[in-house]
């Protein structure tokens, strides 16, 4: 069957197949655009969440930064070989391609030769970065640990990590410690210590350091600071000092919230090679906490029971534990101040148990007798007997600084005026009377003193019809008194 001219034209043009020609030239290049193009419709987010996504290079550093644009420059300058990118913009058809990822790489010029990859795609801003050169290893010269002991110390100096696990040796490690102590830098003395804590045993890093005393005050300060109480404990036994670490195992009772733990603890250290004077002040702390111990048993059984009247009276704002030698020498006075001496509650008892000097005692009795407005048992601290049977009133404590005491605890007039007229200068026994309307005292001082004129003067001071006025008038009229004025 014979087909004409123009009837083979058609079929040429219109088949898949065409016809071979040596000068069709654009065949392979149209299929590496299509190629490219199928490459490029392998976008995997659009173009919003493409700005959420942080471009990284292969050394974990964000693309775009300072040091990535550092790197960029040291890589162009040390490196000439071009990374191609492939463009997401073009205006071909995406879909019209059926080649494999492979034809992107077989494309041939119009002369028969292998073309690179980079000559037949145009330059445009690219969506995907192909991996940069891995960095020189210089640059990574302070996390492969390439540097010397005196470099170490500098850039700990300096405030930089640097890894120091490349020093093995235990000369390199003190060599580490010697240079940081000589360059007076704590945070870089801390930080060698911290890792020779690590790497080396106690018994060789005791040893070390014993010798080398700024290190170990460091040492110390950092365990202090740490908590670890065990390893700071081991460490002053281990350089003989005892009397420190027997005090670092008093003071862990102050850990302990359970007062029969912190009570046992406190006798286990009463047996500790404490000086002559912290052993004595030790084994009183233990022996109040046991005390403490047993009175608020009792007290809280009491208070609960609601048959003591002063536990009624005056109900218990807190607990006796834990508390002073003085604030128990008060709570015993003002609960449990008719106790008999041989209770432990009792304040003799504690007095003489604790050695309480009297002028102490005396002064923490008055202030708790004042605060539970007991004023008759007062008396009891001032009697006092002399050698031919006579009984005075007498005070470690100067009767002005009484009187004080007594006018804070809001004591009555008559309680006042009794305290008042003891004391002895008459200036300062005047000031205290007018400043506490003691009237009696003031009329008779100045009947002592024969001063008529102030005596005059402070009648206007009483009440009219008043005892004093009447008491005024009769020593104004009794003519045995020669008055100086």
């Amino acid at each position: 069957m014979h087909r004409s001219k123009v009837e083979e034209e058609d079929y040429w043009n219109s088949s898949q197949f065409k016809a071979f020609a040596f000068d069709d030239e654009e065949d392979d290049f149209t299929k590496l655009k299509e190629s490219r193009l199928a490459v490029n419709s392998i976008k995997l987010t659009d173009d919003d969440d493409d700005e959420d996504v942080e471009k990284v290079n292969w050394s974990g550093e964000p693309v775009g930064s300072i040091s990535w644009l550092v790197g960029e420059t040291s890589s162009s300058s040390n490196q000439k070989t071009d990374f191609p990118k492939v463009s997401s913009e073009s205006s071909l058809n995406k879909s019209g391609s059926g080649l494999s990822l492979s034809a992107l790489f077989r494309g041939r010029s119009s002369r028969g030769s292998l073309t690179s990859f980079s000559d037949n795609l145009p330059e445009s801003s690219a969506r995907l970065f192909a991996p940069e050169l891995r960095r020189p290893r210089s640059d990574y010269k302070d996390f492969v640990g390439d540097l010397s002991p005196e470099e170490t110390v500098q850039r700990l100096q300096q405030g930089k990590c640097v890894a120091m696990e490349r020093f093995r040796s235990l000369q390199d490690k003190l060599l580490l410690l010697d240079l940081a102590v000589s360059g007076n830098d704590g945070n870089a003395i801390t930080a060698v210590l911290i890792f020779l804590k690590r790497s080396l045993s106690k018994d060789v890093l005791f040893r070390e350091l014993e010798s080398r005393q700024t290190a170990l005050r460091h040492f110390i300060h950092f365990l202090t600071e740490t908590h670890e109480q065990r390893l700071l404990l081991d460490l002053l036994r281990a350089l003989g000092r005892v009397e420190d670490a027997a005090l670092l195992q008093y003071k862990e009772h102050l850990n302990l919230s359970d007062e029969n733990k912190r009570r046992d603890l406190l006798k286990t250290c009463s047996s500790f090679p404490f000086p002559v004077e912290d052993a004595v002040l030790v084994q009183d702390h233990f022996t109040l906490l046991e005390r403490q111990i047993v009175i608020e048993a009792a007290d809280s059984k009491a208070e609960k029971s609601g048959k003591v009247e002063v536990f009624q009276k005056f109900p218990r704002k807190a607990s006796i534990l834990n508390m002073p030698l003085i604030t128990t020498l008060y709570y015993c006075v003002y609960y449990h101040g008719n106790d008999p001496e041989n209770t432990y509650s009792s304040p003799s008892n504690l007095r003489q148990t604790f050695k309480i000097s009297e002028k102490q005692f005396f002064i923490t009795s008055l202030s708790a007798l004042s605060k539970a407005r007991r004023w008759t048992e007062l008396d009891s601290l001032f009697q006092s007997r002399s050698w031919l049977g006579f009984s005075r009133k007498k005070s470690p404590l100067s009767f002005s600084r009484v009187v004080d005491v007594l006018h804070k605890n809001s004591a009555p007039s008559h309680v006042l005026s009794q305290y008042v007229a003891l004391v002895e200068d008459s200036d300062l026994r005047l000031t205290l009377a007018q400043k506490h309307k003691c009237h009696d005292i003031v009329i008779n001082t100045y009947r002592d003193l024969k001063d008529r004129q102030s005596l005059v003067q402070y009648q206007s001071k009483v009440q009219p019809g008043s005892t004093e006025e009447l008491k005024i008038q009769d020593l104004l009229r009794n003519s045995q008194i020669r008055w100086k004025n």
